[in-house]
């Protein structure tokens, strides 16, 4: 528990063990070799039981197994795609949106020449930090840590702050953040990152789309208490034509935008979750219109 009074968030440590599961899948596509570094011996337990196709026995444990077991098959298709948009429009400056237990500043080379900020809540940070003690050097530049909470903090002042350069191309990643946030906070951080984004900008957006299914299967995972997604409801989901017209408003257009299971199918990855991939999205964006990212009063100056 940070000072805060907010614990580190559980679905941070889920996506990180389902990387380090998953780690050598995608016909050798996909490679996080830093997840297994910051993960605790207890939450390594099931990553190695998922990684010899072993269950275990017990109700929790089971819980435990399936939830990162699942989570692997997610993570391959949407850190492909990620980090292959990443290395075919890198800028020197990365920011890392709710980043989590990220590793792409500790693993990809191609961010040599990148200052990388990593933006998430003061608690997930915390945890972080302590948790890279084990890691390697950063690949990165630089990784300067910016604490937000998206809910009530200026996202554009704590970039400030923290020496982002809003005059300079900037890649965005906002991965597996979306869903956890309002419809407002949403369209909050969108504004404000197009504010700060000029031609070169690109954003790299996972969100997910409405799915009966995937939601029936958050609901039962919720009145689990063992499960990491007790605790961290999803709030908001977007259909593509939604996101589109939303990132269209702020001046930034859709290059692309694809589904996990299309990606992981490409990649010859199991798919025996295919609600949750099909509703998971990666979406690639550029600014097109730069004017239409500044605050009207700012427009045509």
């Amino acid at each position: 528990m940070s000072e805060s009074g907010r614990a580190a968030s559980r679905t941070a440590v889920l996506v990180c063990q389902g990387r380090a599961a998953a780690d050598g899948r995608g016909g050798g596509r996909f490679s996080d070799p830093v997840a297994v570094r910051l993960l605790s011996e207890a939450e390594l337990t099931p990553v190695r039981e998922v990684r010899a196709g072993t269950p275990p026995t017990g109700w929790s444990a089971r819980i435990g197994y399936e939830s990162v077991r699942a989570c692997a098959e997610v993570v391959v298709p949407r850190t492909v795609a990620i980090d292959d948009a990443l290395s075919a429009r890198v800028t020197g400056q990365l920011v890392i949106l709710g980043a989590g237990l990220d590793t792409r500043a500790w693993r990809l080379p191609g961010l040599a020449g990148t200052d990388v900020w990593e933006v998430d809540h003061p608690a997930s940070q915390e945890d972080k930090r302590t948790r890279l003690a084990a890691a390697p050097p950063a690949t990165a530049r630089s990784v300067r840590f910016t604490p937000v909470d998206f809910a009530v903090d200026d996202l554009g002042a704590a970039l400030d702050a923290a020496g982002h350069d809003p005059s300079a191309p900037t890649t965005w990643l906002w991965e597996g953040v979306v869903p956890y946030l309002t419809r407002e906070e949403v369209r909050a951080t969108v504004a404000a990152l197009a504010a700060r984004s000029v031609p070169g900008s690109v954003l790299v957006l996972n969100y997910q789309t409405p799915s009966a299914r995937a939601a029936a299967g958050r609901l039962l995972a919720r009145l689990m208490r063992h499960s990491a997604l007790a605790g961290e409801p999803w709030r908001s989901l977007w259909r593509p034509r939604q996101m589109t017209e939303l990132l269209a408003a702020h001046g930034l257009r859709v290059l692309s935008d694809e589904d996990l299971h299309t990606l992981g199918r490409a990649l010859g990855t199991p798919a025996h979750g295919s609600t949750s991939l099909r509703s998971g999205r990666v979406a690639l964006a550029e600014v097109h219109d730069p004017d239409l990212s500044k605050p009207a009063a700012h427009r045509g100056r």
